[in-house]
């Protein structure tokens, strides 16, 4: 389990993406004693759903390393829990309804969206944290943390973080060759549950009617959730081919590196920013 850092008690973090590095987050800063609200975001679809909160957002029972996620739908119920709340909060609600519920101490965008644009998240929150490619303290966060194998909770002091390469991180020495891709737009099908074991050329599910196939042999670590509809050149699915060291529940030791890169440099700013003090709840 994660050793909490005691950051300010009933601080109000918020977590954008709901995948597996934004979970690993979303754990450490509830173990700091933050109450935590991850706010979904549709791109790009997440596949490691056991190693993430993303399907309490469809009510599913979802606990990641002994933290529940609940699912909330109001603003209301967020601002309630903001005294005390003994699970990480899992909402479709987006940073601007999020806004209005209280002052956001810590604002990390953990979405991972490597080709799109970032917004500026400065003077959003007390402290805004970005991960991974398009960050960079000059322009649009305060604190950028770098997500690229090798670099991998690196803090960014100057400059920008690393533009996305295209290259895959290695599992077990495979890299792109563990997944699949969505070849079009479609809706996406699928009765494999993750952790399944699966065979090269095993049709794992449909999308828009066209079987799409286990890239190798091995764990199914990751899969869109059944239903999902997925746009062109998505990561559909990802087999670990480590046979008994296949992980595909927990944190992993990218997404802990780097949550805990996220207490190291929101910490010092924290001991610094006024105590959390609950807003006046203006707009509901």
């Amino acid at each position: 389990m994660t050793q909490p850092h005691q950051l300010s008690p009933g601080g109000f973090a918020v977590v954008l993406g709901t995948n597996e590095i934004a979970s690993a987050v979303a754990v450490h800063l509830h173990g700091a004693g933050c109450c935590v609200v991850m706010s979904h975001d549709p791109f790009p679809p997440v596949i490691r759903r056991k190693m993430a909160f993303h399907d309490a957002l469809y009510g599913d029972e979802v606990m990641v390393e002994g933290v529940r996620g609940t699912r909330v739908d109001e603003g209301t119920e967020i601002f309630k829990a903001l005294r005390r709340s003994d699970s990480v909060l899992v909402t479709w609600l987006a940073l601007p309804d999020l806004l209005p519920v209280g002052t956001i101490d810590i604002l990390v965008d953990a979405r991972m969206q490597k080709h799109r644009v970032t917004p500026d998240l400065r003077r959003l929150a007390r402290v805004s944290v970005g991960l991974g490619p398009g960050f960079s303290t000059s322009a649009n966060c305060d604190v950028a943390i770098e997500t690229r194998p090798g670099r991998s909770g690196l803090i960014v002091g100057a400059g920008w973080t690393d533009a996305a390469d295209g290259v895959a991180s290695p599992l077990g020495g495979i890299g792109a060759e563990r997944f699949q891709y969505s070849q079009a737009s479609g809706k996406w099908r699928t009765a494999v549950e993750i952790g399944s074991r699966v065979f090269s050329g095993f049709p794992v599910g449909h999308l828009g009617g066209v079987p799409v196939r286990a890239p190798c042999d091995g764990v199914l670590r990751g899969v869109v959730r059944d239903g999902q509809d997925v746009p062109q050149g998505a990561k559909l699915m990802e087999v670990d081919s480590r046979g008994r060291q296949a992980q595909w529940t927990g944190i992993d030791d990218r997404g802990r590196g780097i949550a805990k890169a996220v207490l190291r440099a929101v910490q010092p700013q924290a001991e610094h920013r006024p105590s959390y003090v609950i807003q006046p709840l203006a707009a509901f």
